[in-house]
C-alpha cells in the first residue's frame, strides 16, 4: 500500500495562503518599482491595481475548479477530467518546465543578494556550491514532511514580508504621501502593462497540494481571492512609498535597497537585501513543496509512472516526486545556458492556463449543472487575457514552446505503457 497510500490533510487556510503568497511574491516586488516608476510616472501603484484585476478572471476560474476537486494535481487534475490524459500531462508537464528553469535561475539571484552580506558568495565556485546546497536544504526540508516544510516557508516569509512592511511605514510616514495622481501616455503604459499581469504568475499554488489540504473545496477559494487582494495592496504600498522616498534614487533590483538607505542607511540596504534573499528562497521552498505534489497526482491519474506516487512511509511525503524535482533542479543550476527556455517557461505557464479556462466550461456543461451566472463570463475573460498575454511571445519562445511540446510528448506515451499508481 505504500505506493498508492494517500497523504494525510494536514495544512489549513493559513498554510494554503502561504502557497499563493509566495508564489506571487518573488524577486519582481524589489526591482518593479523604478520599472513602473520610470514608464508610467506616479501611476505606477495603479498599474499593479489593473495587474491584479487582469489576472482575475484566471483567479476565478481557479476558484471555481477548486470546489469540484480535492485531489493532488490542480491544473492537471482539471485538464485531466475535461479533455483526457494528453491534456492533462501537457497541462503538468508544461507547468513542470516552467518551475524547474525557475528554481535554478531563482535560487542563483537569491545567492546573489546573500553576497552583500557574504562577499565569499562573490566567488563563482562557492556561489554554485551554495545554489546546490540551498536547492539540497529544500529537498530534505519537503522530504521530511508537510509540516515542516509549511512551517519553514511561514517563518521565511514573515522574514521577507517584514523590512518590506517596515519600509511602507516608515516612508509613508516620514515623508510626504501625497505623490500626485496623473494617467500615463499609452506608450508607457503598453510597456509594462505585461509586467503586471507577470507579477502575479503563480497564485494557483495552493491548487496542487489540495490532496493534503483540509476542506480545500473551501480552503483553496477562500485563500486565492483574501491572498490576490493582499498581495495586490501590498505593491501597491511598497510603490507608493518607493514614490515617496526616493523615486530617482536607484533603478533595477536595487531600487527598494536604494530607497531603504535613504530612510535607514547600510541598516537599510542590508535589511532589504535580506528581505529580497529570503523572498526569492521562500519562492524557491514553495515551488520545492507544491510542484512535487504536481506529479504525485500524475502518477496517480496515470499520465506519469506509477512510482512517482510513491508515500515515505516514514515520513508521510512523495519522497520520489520530492527527490526527483530536486535532482532535476540541481542539474539545471548546473547548466548556465538556459535563458531562452527560462523565458519560454512563462509561456509554457499559459498553456496551463487556458486549458483550465477551457475546463471549466466543459465539465459544467458535461454534468448538466446549473452553473453561477459569473463562471462563463470569468472563464472566457481568463481566455481572452491568455491569448493576448501569449500574443506578445516572439517565434523563438514558441519555437523553445514546440520543443518542450515535443519532449512532453514522448515522455506522455511512455508514461501511457505504464498502470496508474491507483491500480498499483
Amino acid at each position: 500500500m505504500t505506493e498508492t497510500e494517500k497523504l494525510p490533510r494536514t495544512v489549513g487556510f493559513w498554510g494554503t495562503a502561504l502557497f499563493p503568497v509566495n508564489g506571487m511574491i518573488g524577486s519582481g516586488i524589489f526591482a518593479m518599482p523604478a520599472i513602473l516608476v520610470a514608464a508610467v510616472g506616479n501611476f505606477a501603484p495603479w498599474m499593479m491595481l489593473l495587474g491584479a484585476l487582469l489576472i482575475l478572471p484566471l483567479a476565478w476560474v481557479f476558484a471555481a475548479l477548486a470546489m469540484r476537486f480535492d485531489g493532488h494535481g490542480g491544473p492537471v487534475l482539471y485538464a485531466n477530467a475535461a479533455f483526457g490524459k494528453f491534456a492533462g500531462f501537457q497541462s503538468g508537464w508544461m507547468r513542470y518546465a516552467s518551475a524547474v528553469v525557475a528554481v535554478a535561475a531563482n535560487t542563483h539571484v537569491a545567492i546573489a543578494y546573500l553576497a552583500v552580506l557574504f562577499p565569499a558568495l562573490q566567488d563563482p565556485m562557492i556561489g554554485s556550491i551554495a545554489v546546490i546546497a540551498f536547492i539540497a536544504f529544500v529537498t530534505l526540508v519537503n522530504l521530511i514532511g508537510m509540516r515542516a516544510s509549511v512551517g519553514t516557508l511561514g517563518v521565511m516569509t514573515l522574514i521577507k514580508l517584514a523590512p518590506l512592511v517596515i519600509l511602507v511605514i516608515w516612508g509613508l510616514t516620514t515623508r510626504d504621501p501625497a505623490v500626485g495622481f496623473s494617467l500615463p501616455e499609452f506608450s508607457g503604459f503598453e510597456s509594462v502593462v505585461l509586467l503586471t499581469f507577470y507579477a502575479y504568475m503563480a497564485f494557483e499554488n495552493g491548487n496542487f497540494p489540495a490532496g493534503e489540504l483540509k476542506n480545500p473545496r473551501r480552503t483553496i477559494p477562500l485563500a486565492l481571492m483574501t491572498t490576490l487582494a493582499a498581495v495586490a495592496l501590498l505593491y501597491m504600498l511598497v510603490i507608493w512609498a518607493y514614490l515617496a522616498i526616493a523615486p530617482d534614487a536607484g533603478g533595477g533590483e536595487s531600487a527598494l535597497a536604494a530607497a531603504a538607505q535613504e530612510i535607514a542607511g547600510q541598516t537599510g540596504v542590508i535589511a532589504i537585501s535580506v528581505a529580497a534573499a529570503f523572498s526569492i528562497a521562500a519562492n524557491t521552498l514553495n515551488g520545492g513543496i507544491v510542484v512535487p505534489r504536481m506529479t504525485y497526482g500524475m502518477a496517480e491519474q496515470g499520465t506519469l509512472p506509477a512510482f512517482f506516487a510513491h508515500v515515505s512511509p516514514r515520513f508521510r511525503t512523495p519522497d520520489v516526486s520530492v527527490l526527483f524535482y530536486g535532482g532535476v533542479a540541481i542539474l539545471f543550476s548546473l547548466w548556465g545556458g538556459f535563458a531562452e527556455l527560462a523565458v519560454a517557461s512563462t509561456l509554457a505557464r499559459l498553456v496551463t492556463y487556458l486549458l483550465s479556462s477551457l475546463a471549466l466550461p466543459v465539465l459544467e456543461h458535461r454534468d448538466g449543472e446549473r452553473a453561477p451566472w459569473w463562471h462563463l463570463p470569468a472563464a472566457a475573460l481568463a481566455v481572452v487575457a491568455t491569448l493576448w498575454v501569449a500574443s506578445h511571445a516572439d517565434a523563438d519562445e514558441f519555437q523553445m514552446l514546440g520543443l518542450i511540446f515535443v519532449v512532453g510528448t514522448g515522455l506522455f506515451f511512455f508514461a501511457a505503457r505504464q498502470r496508474p499508481a491507483t491500480e498499483a
